[in-house]
């Protein structure tokens, strides 16, 4: 990282020396005025402000700042958000049209015959259906591939179609796997760009207060991040999931979640940042793509549409049988269940195999479901930008139901463990907002979306924090600082929060100048 720490001579990569103690900052949001010591990577003693400096430097003077833990993102696909911050910006636009005539722009832009790819298009409210005649019109023989905002669908033209040598195919809109497949194939940068565009995401993820992440990535997330974090400075912690095609690679080598991964050292930074992950596993599709699972169908499929009811990846036997081999090697599922079906069916795999984890999503329960979460020991990796950003197509699609949408003030009442994550690049990847989009469900002048389901500030940064309300001894000194206490900040301050300095295991990741 450049740019915002002091060069120090002597240390690598130009990072500041790691103070030996914080003085002079406020210990949690709220909290009172303090000095923290910093030993081997952790927090080794907390006293009131104004003791002796000796055995206490060398120090730095925080000037009544807010400490807080670090923040985790606790969802994120890291090699398609570090592309998507490159890619032609398709959020918002009102309809298939739009997002043809953007691509037209766009493309006179770049090279002829160059791959256009664009990120960001939400197809469920649109008056008009993405269709290959419509790109074929704005790019002509130019291969275009346009990613839906939720990662589940792509849009083709008929030049990208024919390198999938799919011409065939009637709308040029693929979904799930297949979508997957498509963005792979075409999409896909060589190693060396995509590692050096993940590195400065990691580097911006770092100044918003980010200590560490869990990377869902659809990859062989174990050997990608062992070669990132060999070749160059990693400023976070990664938790990297496994996918069914790795899971043996990961039993042979004894990883289990949770188990550290050997990296060779590098010795210009904190070891011991990566860590095994959970296994991935699909229960069902997206809200937006409408192939989430659900009870009810949606609305304008007839009843005898075989996905009028959404779709499921998984059958529920598959998912048990998954799960049960993941557990007995220690390696926790992270189920991804977004419809009340889906999300059934996941709690009942995991009542069945008797096994802790995750869902990840959560996003339509019913009822009798939510308190289920807790009496598993399930935690649930949520999304509070989806809350905002999905709201009117959840009116739509989820009409009647949207009271059990995103319920995250039931399940904390409920007992349950809440992380936060962005699901980037389906949101940004920056905890204030994610917080903020908690708090206030809502991120523009409309009234909050189901107010009932809002959360503290408190709450919020715990959920932000994987579960850690404040800085105590012994804590692992990941740790950020702001320069304003988020209990008092309002909205729109806590959403752009000026982070002064982040650290991980008691080195800066980032300092303000």
């Amino acid at each position: 990282m450049t740019g915002d720490r002091t060069t120090e001579p002597g240390r690598p990569d130009g990072r500041t020396e790691p103070p030996r103690s914080l003085r002079r900052v406020r210990l949690g949001a709220g909290g009172p005025l303090c000095d923290v010591r910093l030993e081997g990577g952790r927090v080794h003693g907390i006293r009131s402000h104004g003791g002796p400096l000796r055995g206490w430097e060398p120090s730095v003077d925080l000037d009544g700042r807010t400490l807080l833990p670090g923040l985790w993102d606790a969802h994120v696909h890291a090699v398609q958000w570090a592309a998507a911050r490159r890619r032609l910006d398709l959020a918002g636009l009102p309809s298939a049209r739009a997002a043809a005539d953007a691509v037209r722009g766009h493309a006179a832009g770049l090279e002829p015959g160059a791959l256009l790819v664009g990120y960001g298009f939400r197809d469920g409210l649109w008056p008009d259906a993405p269709h290959r005649d419509l790109l074929d019109a704005a790019a002509g023989a130019r291969p275009v591939l346009l990613v839906s905002a939720d990662l589940h669908a792509v849009w083709l033209n008929s030049a990208a179609l024919a390198l999938l040598g799919r011409t065939d195919h009637a709308t040029g809109l693929l979904r799930e796997t297949e979508a997957l497949a498509a963005t792979e194939r075409l999409a896909t940068a060589d190693t060396a760009t995509s590692d050096e565009w993940v590195a400065q995401a990691c580097a911006a993820a770092a100044r918003r207060g980010v200590t560490g992440i869990i990377d869902f990535e659809y990859a062989d997330n174990v050997t990608d991040w062992t070669r990132r974090m060999a070749a160059a400075y990693v400023p976070l912690r990664v938790a990297a999931a496994v996918y069914p095609e790795y899971l043996d690679a990961a039993v042979a080598r004894g990883l289990a979640t949770g188990s550290p991964v050997p990296v060779a050292a590098r010795g210009d930074g904190p070891g011991g940042l990566l860590e095994a992950g959970p296994l991935k596993l699909f229960t069902d599709g997206s809200l937006n793509t409408r192939t989430a699972l659900c009870h009810e169908p949606y609305p304008g499929l007839p009843g005898d549409d075989p996905e009028a009811h959404g779709i499921a990846l998984l059958t529920p036997e598959e998912l048990r049988a998954l799960m049960r081999r993941a557990a007995e090697h220690g390696v926790e599922p992270a189920v991804h269940a977004i419809g009340d079906r889906a999300n059934g069916i996941a709690l009942d795999a995991f009542a069945a195999v008797g096994c802790r984890g995750r869902v990840e999503h959560g996003q339509l329960l019913r009822p009798e479901d939510v308190p289920r979460f807790a009496a598993l020991g399930v935690t649930v990796g949520v999304q509070p930008s989806h809350a905002v950003d999905d709201r009117d197509v959840a009116d739509r699609h989820w009409r009647g139901r949207t009271h059990r949408a995103f319920a995250y003030a039931d399940l904390l009442a409920a007992g349950a463990r809440l992380e936060f994550g962005s699901d980037a690049p389906v949101a940004a990847l920056d905890p204030w907002v994610t917080l903020a989009n908690a708090v206030a469900r809502t991120d523009d002048d409309r009234p909050p979306w189901h107010p009932e389901q809002r959360l503290s500030v408190a709450d919020a940064l715990t959920a932000s924090a994987r579960g850690r309300a404040t800085v105590a001894t012994g804590d692992r000194a990941d740790l950020v600082v702001v320069d304003v206490d988020p209990l008092t900040a309002d909205d729109a301050t806590l959403r752009a929060m000026p982070v002064h300095g982040t650290m991980v295991a008691g080195e800066w990741t980032h300092l303000a100048d």
